[in-house]
């Protein structure tokens, strides 16, 4: 069975090159949110049993949705994938409940790596 997969950032080339890197063998359903607001309509709405979630957006940024995700207790895995690199803002989305956090732009053996570690994909 698929995996509901959500991918928030409100670039539009930055949501493709993360489509891209999906690992081929890995089955997930993708949705796709513009903003944090988006982000979390989909998560209650049961697309995002896993999120790969950018920090800098409009309306609702990246902090907001780990912070409403956690007082909500919704229930998903968030991975973090930011241009953002302060070992603050690291800190602050783990504290925040994010599973993992990659650093844009991303790649592919980087993410395959951080899914594999957390037994989220096995290579087949």
């Amino acid at each position: 069975m698929a995996i509901p997969l959500l991918i928030c950032d409100d670039s539009s080339m930055a949501r493709k090159q993360v489509a891209r890197s999906l690992p081929t063998s890995w089955s997930v359903e993708v949705s796709f949110a513009k903003n944090g607001l988006e982000a979390l309509e989909a998560i209650r709405a049961g697309k995002g049993e896993m999120v790969f979630l950018d920090l800098t957006m409009p309306e609702m940024d990246g902090y907001g949705v780990l912070e409403t995700v956690k007082n909500e207790s919704l229930k998903c895995v968030i991975i973090v994938i930011s241009g953002d690199i302060q070992p603050e803002a690291r800190k602050r989305v783990r504290s925040l409940g994010a599973l993992e956090f990659i650093k844009k732009p991303i790649n592919q053996e980087k993410l395959c790596a951080v899914l594999e570690t957390y037994g989220l994909m096995t290579r087949g």
